[in-house]
């Protein structure tokens, strides 16, 4: 499977690369280099298959009865991007090998930047819909922590945040927009969206999805009013804006807008919106550019001016204009890498990347110098390189677009103005930096870099002179395998002829390459001088000013709502959570009749009605007792729970009961441990009788919101116990655990089986809480309690509570009092590995299974705490709960692909019957070793959730007593 690989390649490498030494920089850019260059080889060993028009495709089920699978598709539009991530990939690794420090953490650096590859790779690979959703998402992270890479710095910290909230927010529009398209065409798969262009477009809910859609695109490529986020991003490392900017982040936006091209152009609204856009960003950019002050600056707002460009294009609605889009991102990535990777050679060699104090580099940096001006006059579309003949498709589509009679006047002018800006940023990228007498007071002395970081740059400004020279030869044969798949399988004719004749475009680019020349002379003096500094127009189109009040409005809105909603007591937000719920159901049945039906009813049985008034009166009892005395109460709510086990167990639900029991047990060990922290209730005298009053009356209002509550849901359940079932899932269960899940357990089966992605997805987060838990704790420490305090106003009394909870070490055994003498909780210990094995091995046809085997498991080591001491066990067992947990999910998560090893959706179960020695013909199920993950992540998850608090509460208990041996 080449292109599955393809996508996990990079993502493999990055785990090792993260593990590599931080002084092997030679190994971790090797083992990048070779990863990028192995999938570059292997893409083009596919064009030819791609060239004939094949469409390759691999899927791997994945949650087929939803349409979602993983997909990988490769067309020609998807070879040529494929080739410019990992291509150019290649070239910035090698780049980097010279250009990162010795100093920096570039073991952390070729981790992040080979995912983003992978993720990358999985967006233009991607076939269907919602999984290129979640690779879209993944660059977005990847990227802020390449951006973010030194992250000591501020402005890397502020452009890391701006743009994975720009970013980020855009790829949640962009879910709800694929799932809008996946509605109204019936499927997630790209190859059926592709064919569904029509059908799409007139949908009601077309405009919605289209709009969504292209949030997600604008703000992924920078587009206007987007575009203020790219600039900051400028604080990453060089290697890091060389492969962002040109090839692969930046670039995803107008991936999507040609790859669904088919699919939403067409219409006015996708014309004016995107065109508008495109127009607005083309203009702003490149106006921007020309006073920019850093060369990185420069290049990030020309790159937003050529996004723009390349966007206008895509919104024209034409063929024509979408083959000049798909030529204008691949000159775009070569000139623009190159030109970013010569800008970090002059950072690195000087120490400075401002325009105003470089000057005459030329003279120390010749080859360097040679290859900057090349690619800069790429970028502003001189003759006989690429630039100039896609830039000569853009002049001539806006000449030729048929809309408006303003629009076609606006267009072409609006597309010269930005050619003369372009010339002018170029000219003065070039002849700023390089010409003139050589500064001097720079912080380093400039001479050319080692040779082979070069080498990137002069193969890439080769490609520029090569396609530039001889189109035709060169490019023309995978322009139009990458430009097929967008606008369809018959291309429109069209010319990659270096002279065209005296026409409109040519003009045009006369026009623009003159005028851009005087525009720079003219201002040359005051840009080098630096009179410019921020151009009004820019500051006022900026969307950044809104996008930093936003933020500021909504800190100041949290902070508002937090003073005026939030409370540090528990009680008070128990209570208000509570009372919303109860009022927006209660909203909800507005107007509704709640009334019985008519299903036959069971007589009642003394024995049951029993069971729920003991039920009730250890509720009601613990609630009471909570004022008095915590540990009684808690005893009184264990009755409760013991009566609602009986009642799983009375309606034939034993898995519930036992599941019921446990977690009743393992409750109560945190609460114990919970109430260690929980304030003394101090006897009420007669000047705090108004105080007691009031907490009358707010334990009284509890009391009654509780009461509402539960008569409520006794009522909702009443009446929909008395109402006949209109569609029963029951028997399709029942039918189908044994047959197709193995087991006659039916809870058990749905667990493991059919429900097996509720319970993988379960697990991950019981043990995010766990992992949660454990950082909260792990560094917190409990205010100290005097020991010259007096007993009545410390925290909480000296009684059997405090005893119970704080694990005691073995020298504290001597001095307090047992109340089950270890060594018989230890013997326990075996017996308890028994009965879990034993309820676990049962689990899949008889009640049982892993998640009640952990819990039994974790009961048993909690007890060994209690009563042995924190100190013994930890000792004694070594438990280490995080490796649970990951074994865990491990476990779980190696089951469900052991499914694709054998062609068979994530998670589908198998049954082998084998016959053992001694033992005889027994059946064993895959879902086993999957229940085998869940048992470990639930042992190790409610070990660290247990033992983090327990050691909170060690630490505090010693505070309040004599050091051993003390007087």
């Amino acid at each position: 499977m080449p292109l599955a690989y393809l996508v996990l390649l990079p993502f493999l490498g990055s785990v090792i690369a993260a593990l590599l030494p931080a002084n092997a920089r030679n190994r971790e850019s090797t083992l990048a280099g070779l990863i990028a260059l192995a999938g570059a080889v292997q893409v083009a060993m596919l064009f030819p298959r791609v060239a004939a028009g094949e469409v390759i495709r691999e899927q791997i089920a994945w949650l087929p009865s939803l349409g979602i699978d993983i997909v990988f598709r490769m067309d020609g539009f998807a070879w040529m991007f494929s080739m410019l991530v990992l291509g150019v990939g290649a070239l910035v690794v090698m780049y980097a090998r010279y250009y990162m420090s010795p100093a920096d953490p570039v073991p952390r650096f070729f981790a992040f930047f080979l995912a983003f590859m992978g993720a990358m790779t999985g967006v233009v690979l991607s076939g269907n819909l919602v999984q290129l959703v979640l690779f879209w998402e993944l660059t977005s992270l990847f990227s802020f922590l390449l951006i973010g890479y030194w992250h000591h710095r501020t402005d890397a910290r502020r452009g890391a945040r701006m743009a994975l909230v720009v970013t980020g927010t855009g790829g949640l529009c962009l879910l709800v927009g694929v799932l809008l398209i996946g509605r109204i065409v019936g499927s997630f798969d790209l190859d059926v969206v592709l064919k569904s262009g029509d059908l799409v477009r007139a949908h009601a809910l077309y405009p919605v999805a289209l709009v969504l859609v292209l949030l997600g695109a604008l703000t992924k490529s920078a587009q206007f009013p987007f575009h203020f986020w790219l600039p900051h991003a400028m604080a990453a490392p060089t290697p890091v804006s060389a492969y962002l900017h040109s090839a692969t982040m930046v670039k995803a936006g107008v991936f999507l807008l040609a790859r669904l091209w088919p699919v939403l152009s067409g219409t006015d609204l996708w014309f004016w919106t995107v065109g508008g856009a495109g127009a607005c960003t083309l203009l702003l950019g490149a106006y921007a550019a020309m006073f920019q002050n850093d060369m990185k600056g420069l290049l990030a707002y020309s790159t937003i001016s050529h996004l723009g460009l390349i966007t206008l294009l895509l919104g024209l609605n034409s063929d024509l204009a979408a083959v000049a889009a798909v030529f204008h991102i691949m000159n775009h990535a070569t000139f623009k890498a190159s030109l970013f990777m010569a800008t970090g050679i002059v950072d690195h060699e000087t120490g400075t990347r401002d325009i105003r104090r470089l000057n005459g580099l030329f003279k120390a940096l010749p080859i360097t110098g040679t290859l900057a001006m090349v690619a800069a006059a790429a970028m502003a579309g001189v003759p006989l390189l690429n630039g100039f003949l896609s830039k000569e498709m853009f002049f001539a589509e806006t000449v030729f677009v048929s809309s408006a009679p303003w629009v076609e006047i606006a267009l072409p002018l609006a597309a010269t103005l930005a050619g003369i800006f372009s010339v002018a940023y170029s000219l003065r990228f070039t002849v700023d930096v390089f010409f003139g007498p050589l500064a001097e007071d720079l912080p380093r002395t400039p001479h050319e870099p080692s040779r082979w970081m070069r080498v990137p740059v002069e193969l890439l400004v080769l490609g520029c002179l090569v396609v530039g020279i001889a189109p035709a030869w060169s490019v023309a044969g995978f322009l139009a395998t990458a430009a097929a798949p967008v606008v369809g399988d018959h291309l429109p004719a069209y010319s990659l002829a270096i002279w065209h004749g005296w026409n409109a475009p040519m003009f045009m680019s006369i026009v623009a390459l003159a005028g851009g020349t005087v525009f720079y002379l003219l201002l040359r003096k005051q840009l080098k001088r630096g009179r410019f500094p921020a151009p009004p127009v820019v500051s006022l189109l900026s969307g950044k000013r809104f996008f930093e009040r936003t933020l500021v409005f909504l800190s100041w809105f949290g902070r508002r709502g937090l003073r005026a909603f939030g409370t540090a007591r528990l009680q008070s937000q128990m209570f208000r959570m509570v009372l919303v719920a109860v009022v927006f159901a209660i909203a909800s049945l507005w107007g509704q009749q709640l009334v019985w039906g008519d299903r036959p009813r069971i007589p009642m049985s003394p024995v049951f009605a029993g069971i729920w008034v003991i039920g009730i009166v250890c509720a009601i009892g613990a609630a009471w007792q909570a004022k008095y005395h915590r540990l009684a109460a808690l005893t009184m709510m264990a009755g409760a729970g013991l009566s609602t086990c009986i009642t799983f167990v009375w309606f034939s639900a034993p898995d519930l009961a036992l599941t019921q029991l446990t977690v009743e047990v393992v409750t109560t060990v945190l609460i114990l441990l919970g109430l260690r922290w929980l304030p003394k209730r101090i006897e009420v005298n007669a000047r705090e009788l108004r105080t007691d009053l009031r907490a009358r009356a707010r334990r009284t209002r509890d009391f009654a919101l509780s009461a509402v509550v539960g008569v409520g849901m006794a009522g909702l359940s009443y009446a929909l116990l008395t109402r006949a079932a209109p569609q029963s899932i029951s028997p399709f269960f029942l039918s189908r655990a044994l047959p197709e899940g193995g087991g006659t357990n039916v809870v058990n089966v749905m667990l493991v089986d059919f429900r097996g992605f509720d319970t993988m997805g379960e697990i991950t987060v019981l043990s995010a809480v766990a992992l949660t838990v454990y950082a909260l704790l792990r560094r917190f420490r409990p205010p100290g309690e005097s020991i010259e305090q007096p007993a009545q106003q410390r925290a909480v009394p000296r009684d059997l509570v405090t005893d119970l909870v704080n694990a005691r070490t073995s020298s504290d055994t001597a001095q307090g009092y047992l109340l089950v003498p270890a060594v018989l909780v230890r013997l326990l210990l075996p017996l308890s590995w028994v009965i879990a094995m034993y309820l676990f091995m049962r689990g899949h046809n008889e009640p049982g299974g892993g998640f009640v085997a952990g819990l039994v498991v974790a009961i048993a080591f909690i007890v060994q705490y209690i009563v042995a001491g924190t100190t013994w066990v930890e000792e004694h067992m070594r438990l280490r709960p995080p490796r649970w947990i990951a074994v865990g999910l491990l476990f779980a998560l190696g089951t469900g692909l052991g499914s694709w090893w054998f062609g068979y959706p994530f998670l589908t179960t198998h049954t082998a019957h084998l016959h053992l020695p001694l033992v005889g013909e027994i059946h064993v199920a895959s879902a086993m070793f999957f229940d085998i993950g869940v048992f470990a992540a639930v042992v190790g998850s409610t070990l660290l959730i247990l033992t983090a608090i327990s050691h909170q509460s060690v630490r505090s208990h010693r505070k309040d007593r004599p050091a051993p041996g003390a007087a």
